[in-house]
């Protein structure tokens, strides 16, 4: 008799390049391991503050770090990250409220678009150097997922109320119970009633340890291809 799906939830916040990450790798594996995976939008600059962490940008040494490991990691992971040209701006300024209240929204209502929206807003923001605070550029966001304009503008509408905020703050607080102090947050959970907390995109390997799973890299079609053609 094959074992239920192990749950394994994903607290991201779409500001962060390393949220792409292991959201990327964690979606192609959804559907290789024995997982039932759930993505959680958070707010990250709430989990800072809870922490009493700030980001690795502010580090001048981890923030030249960060430029230079995430050219790495984009043809290791084939994600297409790219760092806005004005950092601090976005990042550190903009923030990501609205779109993470959005994909809040959308996980409320659509959850089944919730994948390939958050997908575009990485796009966005991490890969083509675009808004994800203005009204207009979540609803092209949005569109570009696969939403029509007539649901997409009323999950917009919807990111003002307050089941939408105390959702996000919910989503949040969880993750900061867990322990989180960054994203992406990793929760397994296990068989026993137990649940580990992972951080970062470069847990991979421990995560199919603790599963049970083989790690086949970060994309795994490839190694599978490869190893078909064999024998």
């Amino acid at each position: 008799m094959a074992s239920l799906p192990r749950k394994l939830e994903l607290f991201y916040d779409v500001l962060s390049p390393y949220s792409w990450l292991g959201f990327e790798v964690l979606c192609r594996y959804q559907n290789i391991w024995n997982i039932n995976l759930q993505l959680r939008p958070s707010f990250i600059a709430g989990i800072m503050k809870s922490s009493g962490n700030k980001p690795p940008a502010l580090v001048p040494r981890k923030g030249k770090y960060m430029m230079t490991d995430l050219q790495h990691l984009k043809n290791f992971y084939q994600v297409p990250i790219q760092a806005p040209k004005d950092f601090f701006s976005v990042i550190l300024e903009k923030g990501s409220l609205t779109a993470m209240r959005f994909l809040t929204a959308v996980n409320m209502e659509k959850p089944e678009m919730l994948e390939k929206v958050s997908r575009e807003l990485w796009m966005r923001v991490w890969s083509r150097d675009e808004d994800i605070t203005e009204p207009q550029s979540i609803l092209t966001a949005a569109k570009k997922a696969g939403l029509s304009e007539a649901e997409a503008k009323g999950l917009l509408e919807k990111c003002s109320s307050d089941n939408v905020k105390s959702r996000l703050k919910e989503t949040t607080d969880a993750a900061c119970n867990y322990g989180a102090f960054g994203l992406p947050t990793i929760v397994v959970h296990m068989d026993d009633n137990k649940s580990h907390m992972l951080f970062g995109s470069d847990r991979m390997e421990l995560l199919a340890h603790l599963l049970g799973e083989q790690w086949l890299g970060p994309v795994p079609s490839t190694v599978k291809g490869a190893l078909g053609s064999k024998g």
